[in-house]
Parts: structure tokens; C-alpha cells; sequence
């Protein structure tokens, strides 16, 4: 992996980092989150993504109210959801490896200058719902090169183990985001409607774009040769690539099934309503039942990147992947809401472990390749969760949600067994690759 500064050097602006190390391991291990926020491409980065988040979960809920008063229908409404996550399905493999042709940074502000175009146009009053679907369709095929974009252009601004605490700050803030954009755009929507808040909305992502173009430094694209020319191949030939890079890779192939695994776990987040519909409750509860997972990730991964060292780190991923699963086996059993609740945040707490592979993932990928190979498995893991969304809502019409949610618990619990056993085996070379990136070049 490239290392174009060194860890341990100072990070642009004169400040030195402060390291505790693990002595019985001999390297480095709990890099601060103020040595990262300190530098200053990191902030105007998180910034924006922060933006993005807070703006996509406002988008969610907002055009969900918009389309059920439109329609007066659940399953339209529902159908609104899953296109939010169709575009990683059919785009994704075609568009993350844009971030391995295009320089990064414009690369991001053109997906969140494009989003706020399509969304704008979602707002608009008296749209159809014919339309309204395609429109919304359009505006989230842009987070397929952004996402695979932003973590490229993150690995090149920090490295070492101050990547993975800056993994984990967009990681939680990524959860926190969520809890916000919901909460918010429920308030926003009761006060100034679905449509104004809409496209309001797309504010949001100008911003955010206007922090990146304003606080991160112009980089070339990763495939442009000396003189200056773009190496370009076709589309098809880099997906192929992507795709041989991950999958022939035992590490990479192992990591990206890890992360699909959330395909399972995440299940109640998308059977919410009938799930407090079968207690006698209403929206609000739902709106707990989807914010269970990420409270629990949000406390998780805290714990789990501030006080437990990099190498550990990296031996607990296959159990916590396990674990992960387990609580929906509790399914089981009639529960009431508060343990519904808790229950999902214990299974958001262990699903943590996506931070550490996130990071793992792509300290493992060479750089030409990383934005490509990324994008790829942060589409299939959006295609993960839409499709076991889809399937599971379908599941619900015939078995009711205490089967559907137990049996995805059984299920994930026999795919993380495998996965647990396969990266028993990767664990330790995994953690000397890391080491080597802190390590002078």
C-alpha cells in the first residue's frame, strides 16, 4: 500500500500525534480521535459526510410521509424504501470503479452536486408517484461512487492505525446521522410538509460538497499515467477486475462476506411497522425498533475502537460476527418492546465489528485498485440489506415477523460460524499488514 506520509510524521498542520502502544505486541494501538480531527482535510471530509447522512436519512423518511398521503398506501410507501436500495444492486458494480478514474475529490462533489439535483426534483408538488419513484431511484445511484470515492481518498489522507480510528469516527457518525436524520425529518416534515422538506433537503448536499471542494486538497485519479493521460479502461473491464480482486483474494472474499452477513441482521430495520403493529403500537415504536441497531453500534463501536487494541481487534471480528445474529434468535419468544429494542442494540453493539472490517479491507487492497474493490463491496452489502428487506417483508405476509426475524437470527448464526472459522485462519497475517503500513516505507 502506498504510504505517502508516514505515520508518525506531523499532520499538516504542526501537530505531532500522540500514540500509546502495546508494548507486548510492539506496535501501536488507540491513535486518538483528536489526533485525527486534527487534520484538517479529515474535518471538512467527515463534515460532508456527516451532511450526506443526515440528508439521506431526512430524504428516507420524508419522501416515505410524501408518497403514503399521495397514495393512502403502505406497500406503495414500502416500495418507496426498497428503491433507496436498488441503485447498489444495479449500478454499483458498474459506477464505484468511477473512483479509480476520475481524481477523488471531484469525483465526491459531483455525486452530491447530482443528488441535490434529483431530489430537488422529487419535491416538487404534484409530482406523481410514477415519477417520483425514478427520480428518487436516480438520486441515490450517486452514493455508489461516492462512498467507494470517499474511502479511497481517506486512505491517501491518513494511514496507519490513525485510518482505523477514522474509519471509526465516519463509522459512529454514520449511525449518528441516522438517529438524526429520521428524528429531524419526522419534526420537519410535521412543520413544513413532505414537499418543502424534500427539497430543502437538497440544500444539504450542496453544502456538503461546497465543505469538500473548500477543505480537501486536489489529488490526480490513482490511474492517470506520468504525463498526465487517464488510463481509462471500460467499464466492464474494470468491474471484471474489481470483482477477480475480491473474489480469487481469500482475505478480501472473506471480509465482503462479513459485511453481507448484515443482509440477515438487519432484517427488523425493514419490518418495523408490521412488528409494532403485531404489540398494538404505533410509529413511534417502529421508529424505536429501527433505531435499535444503531444505538447499539453507536455505543459498540465506540468501545470497541477506543479501548480494545488494533490486534484484538482483528482476532474478534469472526465472533462478533457471530454474535451479531444471536439476539434474533429471541425472536422466538413473545417480547415486549423494551426487550425488542434492546435486543436489536446488543445485536447493533456486536455488528460493530463492520468498523474494524471496513478498515481491514482496505488496508488489504492495493491502491489502484481500492476504490474500485470497495465500491463494490459497499454496493453488494446495500444490495445485501434491500434484498433481505425485501424478501423478509415478503416472509412476513406468510409466517409473521417472530419467524422471520428468528430464522434470520439461525441463519446469520451458521454463516458467521463459518466465516468466524475461515478468519481464525487470516486473523494474524492481517494484523502484520497492518503493522507493515505503519512502518516506513
Amino acid at each position: 500500500m502506498s504510504n505517502p506520509r508516514l505515520d508518525n510524521e506531523p499532520d499538516g498542520e504542526g501537530h505531532e500525534p500522540s500514540e500509546n502502544r502495546d508494548e507486548s505486541q510492539g506496535t501501536t494501538w488507540k491513535s486518538s480521535y483528536r489526533d485525527v480531527m486534527r487534520i484538517r482535510e479529515f474535518r471538512y471530509l467527515w463534515l460532508g459526510h456527516a451532511l450526506s447522512i443526515i440528508g439521506t436519512n431526512l430524504l428516507n423518511i420524508a419522501v416515505s410521509v410524501l408518497v403514503y398521503r399521495a397514495t393512502d398506501s403502505a406497500f406503495a410507501a414500502g416500495i418507496t424504501l426498497a428503491v433507496t436500495f436498488l441503485p447498489p444492486i444495479i449500478a454499483g458494480p458498474l459506477l464505484s470503479g468511477l473512483a479509480d478514474v476520475f481524481p477523488r475529490k471531484q469525483a465526491i462533489i459531483v455525486c452530491d452536486l447530482a443528488r441535490a439535483v434529483f431530489i430537488l426534483a422529487v419535491g416538487i408538488p404534484g409530482m406523481p408517484v410514477w415519477a417520483i419513484w425514478p427520480l428518487l431511484f436516480l438520486s441515490f445511484v450517486p452514493v455508489v461512487p461516492f462512498t467507494a470515492a470517499r474511502a479511497a481518498l481517506l486512505a491517501e489522507i491518513i494511514q496507519g492505525e490513525r485510518y482505523v480510528a477514522s474509519t471509526a469516527i465516519i463509522h459512529l457518525t454514520t449511525q449518528v446521522g441516522m438517529l438524526i436524520g429520521l428524528i429531524a425529518g419526522g419534526v420537519v416534515v410535521s412543520f413544513i410538509g413532505p414537499n418543502t422538506a424534500v427539497m430543502a433537503n437538497a440544500a444539504i448536499f450542496v453544502l456538503s460538497a461546497l465543505l469538500v471542494m473548500v477543505g480537501v486538497r486536489a489529488r490526480p485519479a490513482p490511474n492517470a499515467e506520468p504525463d498526465g493521460d487517464r488510463a481509462r479502461p471500460g467499464l466492464l473491464a474494470m468491474v471484471t477486475r474489481g470483482a477477480k480482486l475480491v473474489f480469487t483474494e481469500p482475505r478480501l472474499r472473506t471480509l465482503a462476506l462479513m459485511a453481507w452477513v448484515a443482509g440477515l441482521y438487519m432484517i427488523p430495520y425493514g419490518i418495523a411497522n408490521p412488528m409494532a403493529d403485531e404489540l398494538g403500537a404505533g410509529a413511534g415504536a417502529a421508529g424505536l425498533i429501527m433505531a435499535g441497531p444503531s444505538i447499539g453500534t453507536l455505543v459498540g463501536g465506540f468501545l470497541l475502537t477506543r479501548f480494545v487494541p488494533p490486534p484484538t481487534r482483528m482476532r474478534w471480528m469472526g465472533p462478533l460476527t457471530v454474535l451479531a445474529s444471536v439476539p434474533l434468535i429471541l425472536w422466538l419468544l413473545p417480547l415486549p418492546l423494551w426487550l425488542m429494542v434492546t435486543a436489536l442494540a446488543l445485536s447493533g453493539a456486536a455488528a460493530s465489528y463492520q468498523i474494524v472490517a471496513n478498515a481491514a479491507f482496505v488496508l488489504c487492497t492495493p491502491e489502484k485498485g481500492r476504490g474500485l474493490a470497495f465500491g463494490l463491496v459497499a454496493a453488494g452489502l446495500q444490495a445485501a440489506q434491500g434484498i433481505g428487506i425485501l424478501f423478509g417483508s415478503l416472509f412476513v405476509e406468510l409466517f409473521g415477523t417472530a419467524a422471520v426475524v428468528s430464522g434470520a437470527g439461525v441463519v446469520g448464526v451458521v454463516l458467521g460460524v463459518v466465516l468466524a472459522l475461515t478468519w481464525s485462519r487470516m486473523a494474524e497475517r492481517t494484523i502484520e499488514k497492518m503493522n507493515e503500513s505503519e512502518q516506513p516505507a
